[in-house]
C-alpha cells in the first residue's frame, strides 16, 4: 500500500514534468490542482492543550484559509481534550481526534507537524519524540528545562532534518522586526547596554496538600521525564512554573522573550559572566523560584544587558509593564510588550513612535498576543512549504533560553558564574555545573 509520503514524493517528481508543460497521465488540470492543494495543506497536531495550548489550537485553526488543519490533539487532562476539540470545531468546522498519550499519537502518519505547549519539563522531550516520528515542530518557549537539553535539541534537529520554530513570536511581529532593523542600521548609534523587564502581580500558590489524583488527570504522564513525586493539589495546571522540579520561574516564563530581543538587537552571543540576585519575598508558600530577580550579563565586547522580574508587583518602565530598552551613544530605543517602539534622544525627548493597534494584553496569561501570532505561524508554514528562513530558529532560541537558564543557576548557587563565551558553558564551578542537566525518570532519558 502506498503511504502518503511516498505519494507526495511521486507527485513532487511528476511536478517537474508539469513545469515543462506536461500533465500527469490520467489527471485533468482541475484534478491536479486539487491534489496539490491537498498536499500543500499543513496538518498539525497539538501536544498540551489546556491553556496556552488551547490558545495555539485556536490560532492554528484560524489559519484554515492558509491551508492549516488541526487534525489531532493530545493532553493528559481529559477536560482539556474536550475543550480543545470544541475550540477547533467552532473555528474551523472539523473535529480533531483526541489522544491521552503522546506516544500513541506520534505513531500516526495522518499529520505533518505538532505544536507543543506542555509544562517546561516536557518541552525538549516532546520535541525530540516528535522529530523522531518525522514531524515538524512548533515549540513553545522555553526550548528546554535545562541547558543540556538545548544541545540535545539542536543535535536532534540536525539528525532528523525537521523544521523547528520556537514560539518567541516577537521575532515575527512587523514593527518589532523593523525596530531591530533600525537598531542594526544605527538609529541610536553604538549600543552599549540593554535592559529588559517584566512586572506582574501574581497571587500566592499556597501550600499544597497531598491528595488523590483527580480522575481527569494522568499524573504519571504529566510527570513524564521528571522523577516521580507525590501529587499535590496546587501544581496542576499553572503553578508548576515556580517549582524547580518542573518549572523554570519567571526568567524562562517571560524573560526568554525579552532577553532574546536584547540578544537580537545587540547582535550578542553568549556572555562571559552572569550574576543573579533576588529571592522569594512576597508570600510564605510552596513557590521556590524567585519572585524578584535582577540579572546582569556581561559580554566579551564590553557590552552588558540586564533582566529584571517582579512577579508580585504591578509597575512599569517607560509606561510598559514588560519590555526592553536599548541604550546607544545617540539615544534610546524602547520596545514594550506589543508591536510598537519609541526612540528617544539623549535628552529623553521622544523623536519617533511607531504604534500598532495590535497590542500585548497585560494580565492575559494564556494568549496575550493572539492578533500578532499569525505572523509567526505563517513563517513556520512557509519554512515547511518553501524553505523560507525561520524567524526564530532553534539554535538562536536555545541560546536565548540558555542565557536565562544560566541566570537561574547563578541564583540557585548564590554567586556569579564565569561563562565560556564560545559555547555558553559554565567555567570552573562544580556546584553550578551539577545544575547543567537533570535526572530523568527511569526509561525517560533524553536521547537523540
Amino acid at each position: 500500500m502506498t503511504s502518503r509520503r511516498q505519494f507526495i514524493k511521486k507527485v513532487a517528481v511528476s511536478a517537474s514534468v508539469l513545469s515543462l508543460g506536461g500533465v500527469l497521465p490520467g489527471f485533468s488540470a482541475s484534478s491536479y490542482r486539487n491534489i496539490m492543494g491537498s498536499n500543500d495543506r499543513i496538518r498539525i497536531a497539538g501536544i498540551g492543550v489546556n491553556a496556552r495550548g488551547n490558545a495555539l489550537a485556536r490560532g492554528f485553526a484560524n489559519e484554515k484559509e492558509k491551508g492549516c488543519v488541526v487534525t489531532d490533539i493530545c493532553d493528559v487532562d481529559s477536560r482539556a481534550i474536550e475543550k480543545c476539540i470544541k475550540t477547533v470545531q467552532e473555528i474551523a468546522g472539523n473535529k480533531p481526534r483526541g489522544h491521552k498519550d503522546i506516544r500513541r499519537m506520534l505513531e500516526s502518519d495522518s499529520y505533518d507537524a505538532v505544536f507543543i505547549a506542555t509544562p517546561d519539563h516536557w518541552h525538549a522531550t516532546g520535541a525530540v519524540m516528535a522529530m523522531k516520528a518525522d514531524k515538524h515542530v512548533y515549540l513553545e518557549k522555553p526550548t528546554s528545562h535545562n541547558p543540556e537539553e538545548n544541545r540535545i535539541l539542536v543535535e536532534a534537529e540536525k539528525k532528523y532534518g525537521k523544521i523547528v520554530q520556537v514560539g518567541n513570536q516577537r521575532r515575527s511581529w512587523p514593527n518589532v522586526a523593523h525596530a531591530i532593523k533600525e537598531l542594526h542600521a544605527g538609529i541610536i548609534g553604538d549600543i552599549h547596554y540593554g535592559k529588559s523587564w517584566y512586572y506582574s502581580k501574581r497571587p500566592s500558590m499556597g501550600i499544597g496538600k497531598n491528595t488523590s489524583v483527580p480522575d481527569w488527570l494522568n499524573w504519571e504522564l504529566w510527570q513524564g521525564p521528571a522523577p516521580r513525586v507525590s501529587y499535590k493539589d496546587n501544581i496542576v495546571h499553572y503553578d508548576w512554573h515556580w517549582i524547580w522540579h518542573w518549572g523554570t520561574g519567571e526568567a524562562l516564563n517571560n524573560g526568554m522573550h525579552f532577553v532574546d530581543l536584547l540578544r537580537w538587537g545587540m547582535q550578542l552571543g553568549y556572555p562571559i559572566k552572569v550574576a543573579s540576585t533576588g529571592g522569594r519575598y512576597h508570600h510564605q508558600d510552596d513557590w521556590e523560584t524567585p519572585d524578584t530577580q535582577l540579572v546582569n550579563f556581561n559580554f566579551a565586547n564590553g557590552k552588558a544587558i540586564t533582566w529584571e522580574s517582579q512577579s508580585c508587583v504591578k509597575s512599569d518602565i517607560y509606561g510598559y509593564g514588560s519590555g526592553v530598552a536599548f541604550f546607544g551613544d545617540k539615544g534610546t530605543l524602547v520596545i514594550g510588550g506589543g508591536n510598537e517602539y519609541k526612540v528617544f534622544d539623549l535628552d529623553n525627548k521622544l523623536v519617533k513612535h511607531i504604534d500598532s493597534k495590535m497590542v500585548f494584553e497585560e494580565g492575559n496569561l494564556v494568549n496575550p498576543t493572539q492578533s500578532l501570532d499569525a505572523y509567526h505561524f505563517q513563517n513556520f508554514f512557509n519554512a515547511i512549504r518553501e524553505g523560507e528562513k525561520l524567524n526564530s530558529c532553534l539554535t538562536e532560541a536555545c541560546a536565548s533560553t540558555q542565557l536565562v537558564q544560566l541566570s537561574n543557576i547563578s541564583h540557585r548557587v548564590g554567586r556569579a558564574l564565569n561563562i565560556d563565551h564560545r559555547n555558553g558553558t559554565i567555567l570552573k564551578d562544580n556546584e553550578a555545573s551539577k545544575l547543567w542537566k537533570r535526572e530523568y525518570e527511569k526509561g525517560w532519558d533524553l536521547k537523540v
